[in-house]
């Protein structure tokens, strides 16, 4: 099974939200490849800056929410890959097809073209808009 993870389930996944016991679960039951870009990456990293920024945790609690992600990457649990270069040609038709219905921003529709792209079965996401795109194409969802 080929899993897609998007930074919203990332950060759920090592930060302190509501959604942390349900990521925790859901990647404890799933098996499979857990692929990320470095989309992902970059929005992981930026969702924990901007959490110090509004106050929201503190930056030691960031960092180390930071480097729990660093280290199971380095031990492999997530399989980094390129960001497919026909991601934003898809992305680009998948805006035109929904963004007008759905809403969708330029992150969920880059997110959801990478995970068809690299033929990803699921979707782990806890993005609304993003989560409505993925129904729309026919990924699974978390």
């Amino acid at each position: 099974m080929t899993i897609y993870l998007d930074s919203s389930f990332l950060v759920s996944l090592y930060g302190l939200d509501a959604n942390l016991r349900l990521a925790v679960q859901t990647l404890q039951n799933s098996t499979g490849d857990f692929l990320i870009t470095p989309l992902s990456q970059l929005e992981v990293v930026n969702a924990f800056a901007l959490q110090v920024f509004r106050k929201h945790t503190s930056a030691e609690e960031a960092e180390r929410s930071l480097r729990n992600f660093e280290d199971d990457l380095i031990v492999g649990i997530f399989q980094p890959r390129p960001l497919p270069e026909q991601s934003f040609d898809r992305a680009r038709q998948l805006s035109w097809q929904t963004t007008r219905e759905l809403g969708t921003r330029t992150a969920d529709l880059l997110h959801v073209a990478a995970a068809l792209e690299m033929g990803a079965e699921f979707l782990y996401s806890f993005d609304k808009r993003q989560r409505a795109l993925a129904r729309a194409v026919h990924l699974k969802l978390n």
